[in-house]
């Protein structure tokens, strides 16, 4: 039998190695740039970065957030990224420890990247999007709870909530309310949560969206009508507590 702290460790150590990954894939994607092809370099002088500086966040912190070469500083994205890709895995294998954590890493960090794009780009990629769609689809074949018809019906009824909402916003006001990635990401979060958890993921995301508001509006920052908010990624931090207690309440 496997020790329960297996699982939270090896959860966390398995998402920071990913994460180095996904900051790299956040930073570089928006600018067109290859995040597979060659070996890993500065962004700031370009040198080959050796293994010694590819370490998940020690590396970084070694060089006290500097390259050792130039001494550009490094986006701070890459530790931000790869600290909450560690937080996500620990935290599945503290909840459920069993391979039912390891879906609901995969979840985490794939919601994580949505969620950092969103924010730093207003942008949800339809490939990321179908990424999370149909592992949530595999995770339901594999007997992940929830059920697979209960994920389904999930996927439909998320996006169609969401588009709904968009189109009458747009019918009303004459202008986009929402995102076109949103009731997809909606859809696919759906695929992961099941139909009955999307009305609190919703109020979540508009009440972490209002308190955002209000703390702008607290430190002198007037909010107005047309303030573009990533709400994709309100979606995204609302999504990962609910599927936690799912897996809480499954195991």
């Amino acid at each position: 039998m496997v020790d329960p702290w297996v699982w939270p460790v090896a959860l966390g150590i398995l998402g920071a190695v990913i994460g180095s990954f996904l900051a790299t894939l956040v930073i570089r994607w928006p600018q067109d740039r290859s995040v597979l092809k060659g070996r890993s370099h500065c962004d700031g002088c370009d040198v080959v970065l050796a293994p010694r500086d590819l370490i998940p966040l020690f590396s970084a912190a070694l060089a006290r957030g500097r390259c050792r070469h130039c001494a550009a500083p490094i986006d701070p994205l890459h530790w931000q990224i790869e600290f909450a890709a560690l937080g996500i895995g620990v935290v599945a294998g503290l909840v459920v420890p069993g391979p039912a954590a390891l879906a609901g890493s995969v979840f985490g960090w794939l919601l994580l990247t949505l969620a950092a794009l969103d924010v730093t780009e207003f942008w949800l990629p339809d490939r990321l999007t179908l990424t999370l769609a149909l592992a949530g689809l595999v995770a339901g074949a594999v007997g992940v709870e929830p059920a697979l018809a209960d994920r389904l019906n999930g996927g439909v009824g998320g996006f169609g909530a969401l588009w709904l909402i968009g189109f009458a916003y747009k019918r009303l006001r004459g202008r986009e309310g929402l995102g076109g990635g949103d009731p997809k990401l909606l859809g696919a979060i759906g695929l992961w949560l099941g139909w009955r958890m999307l009305p609190a993921v919703l109020l979540l995301a508009a009440l972490t969206g209002l308190a955002l508001v209000l703390v702008g509006m607290v430190r002198g920052r007037a909010a107005k009508l047309d303030d573009r908010v990533p709400f994709g990624a309100l979606l995204a931090i609302a999504a990962y507590p609910a599927w936690l207690f799912l897996l809480g309440s499954a195991g």
